[in-house]
Formats: structure tokens, C-alpha cells, sequence
């Protein structure tokens, strides 16, 4: 079974810490990396391509629904 690559994107250092924390526990689950807003998280998507990417709705800049 193929792991997971996971970008979590939040503006709050110590959730994304927290989030990051309880993934890596998980086996064959990789955090490919962290956004603390909407245009970073674009930009890791493109050069990171994560299979998910756990994204918090309010992002300062582009927010999550956008």
C-alpha cells in the first residue's frame, strides 16, 4: 500500500506543530510540507504534489474556499 504525502496549511504555528505531531505517528503518512498561508500553500501544492493537503478555511491572503 502506497503512503500518504500530506501538506497541512494553517496560519497557527502551533496547530500545524500539533497536526504535524500527531501524522508523523501514523505509519506511511509524510508531511511534504507546512503553508501559514492560501499563496504558500499554492505554490508547495505545485512543487510538492501531496495526495492531501489539510487546509484551514480562514488563511490570511486566499483563504481556503478560494
Amino acid at each position: 500500500m502506497k503512503g500518504a504525502r500530506v501538506l497541512l496549511a494553517d496560519d497557527h504555528s502551533l496547530v500545524r506543530a500539533g497536526i504535524r505531531s500527531l501524522l508523523e505517528k501514523i505509519p506511511g503518512v509524510e508531511v511534504v510540507g507546512e503553508a501559514s498561508n492560501g499563496r504558500e500553500a499554492l505554490e508547495l501544492v505545485k512543487t510538492k504534489t501531496p495526495d492531501i493537503v489539510l487546509l484551514d478555511l480562514n488563511l490570511p491572503g486566499i483563504d481556503g474556499i478560494e
